[in-house]
Formats: structure tokens, C-alpha cells, sequence
């Protein structure tokens, strides 16, 4: 397998290229700009005023980006956050060393711990990270998922659907239906035609929300009973 490479994007944060699925883990606009735009602002923030203890499932561990991003808010808002994050394929230490989000930030030696202790935290094991952020990373196929209603929040961050379209198919979204709870929420970058119509038809209201840098529109889906 040909070897992963820390790239920069425009807004001066690191992301990473995979030449299997030719392609990247953020925006090349900015991956901290994504990151705060799709999953914080049209997600997180959502629900940071009215919960005191957000579930977040994450589709696509990654960098550990949108993690860091929600500790951090939560944190400034007195919210214990609950993490559920799925993939398959863990970066190594040698990439992750490479990420400069917790600079970029200007989150200091503190903020850099976290990062680091995100990644290296044991897989498919459920830690308390911090006293108001637990962690679950579960290293498995997100078709292979399930857990009926314990998430306010979904961070749907896979490969972009020509990568790896198996990910953006009706029976993942009914998946992730299953799993949120009424109320709940599901956010991805993604605005294909295709892949709302899988939303809609697993029972998804939706909302066009303007995307980030780079991208005319998002989606947020809204799982309304």
C-alpha cells in the first residue's frame, strides 16, 4: 500500500492524503475551516446550549481533528461530551506526530497532550480521556454498526462517495437513522443528489445549509419524530 502524506491546506492546518482512495481527509481549502464550519457550527453548536451531556458518533476517526474541535467547544460551554468514533483504518504514529492542529489552534502544550492522547488512547475500549470527554474508538466497518438510539449527534465524515460509495448507501443511512435519538442530528459536507435522496428515504428531514470554503452547500439531516 502506498504510504499516507501530511499536506497543508489554505488556512495553514496540516491534512492528510490517501493515494488508495485518491483522496484527502479534509478540504484543501482549510481543514480546521471545514471542520468548524460543517461539524461545530451546523452540528455541535446546535446543541451545546440546550444538553449538558452530548452523545457525538463520529463516521471516520481521521486526524482526530473534529475530536479535539469538540472537546474544546464543549468544554468552554460546560458540556460532558460522549465519543463514538468508527475506522477502519487508524493513522500511525508517524502521521499523526505531523498534524499541527493544536498550534494552529493556539491550544499550547496542553491542547498538544489531548491531541496526541486521542490517538494513542487503546482501540475498542471505552476511556475516560478527560474527566468530561469519553472516548470510544472502535476500529471496524461502518456496515457493521449499530446501536438503536443513544446518539444526539453524527459527525458523518467519510471519503467522499466516488471513493467509497458503499459508505453513502441506504443502508448505512438507515443505520445512522437507527442510531440517533429523536431530535438528533447528522452532519456531513456532502450535498450529492444521490446521497440526500439515500437520506430522505431512510426517513432524514433535511436541511442545504452554504458549505465551507471550496463547497456551495452542506447538509445537515434532522431525524424528526
Amino acid at each position: 500500500m502506498q504510504s499516507l502524506q501530511v499536506v497543508s491546506t489554505s488556512d495553514g492546518s496540516t491534512s492528510v492524503y490517501n493515494p488508495v482512495f485518491d483522496g484527502y481527509y479534509h478540504s484543501r481549502h482549510g481543514a480546521i475551516q471545514e471542520s468548524e464550519h460543517v461539524f461545530m457550527a451546523a452540528g455541535l453548536n446546535q446543541l451545546l446550549l440546550q444538553q449538558k451531556h452530548i452523545n457525538v458518533l463520529e463516521i471516520g476517526f481521521g486526524t482526530g481533528l473534529n475530536a479535539l474541535l469538540t472537546y474544546y467547544h464543549a468544554r468552554q460551554n460546560g458540556v460532558v461530551i460522549h465519543y463514538t468514533s468508527l475506522e477502519k483504518f487508524p493513522l500511525d504514529e508517524s502521521v499523526y506526530t505531523e498534524l499541527n492542529y493544536a498550534a494552529q489552534l493556539q491550544l499550547g502544550e496542553e491542547g498538544q497532550r489531548f491531541f496526541l492522547d486521542l490517538h494513542k488512547e487503546k482501540w475498542n475500549t471505552e476511556v475516560s480521556l478527560r474527566p468530561d470527554f469519553i472516548l470510544h474508538k472502535r476500529q471496524m466497518d461502518i456496515q457493521d454498526f449499530s446501536a438503536p438510539e443513544q446518539f444526539g449527534l453524527i459527525y458523518f465524515d467519510a471519503f467522499a462517495p466516488t471513493a467509497q460509495p458503499e459508505l453513502w448507501s441506504d443502508a448505512v443511512f438507515a443505520a445512522m437513522y437507527h442510531a440517533l435519538r429523536p431530535g438528533g442530528i447528522l452532519v456531513t459536507y456532502c450535498a450529492k443528489g444521490e446521497v440526500k435522496r439515500a437520506m430522505k428515504r431512510a426517513g432524514f428531514t433535511l436541511e442545504a445549509l452554504p458549505g465551507p470554503p471550496g463547497k456551495r452547500e452542506m447538509t445537515r439531516a434532522l431525524k424528526i419524530l
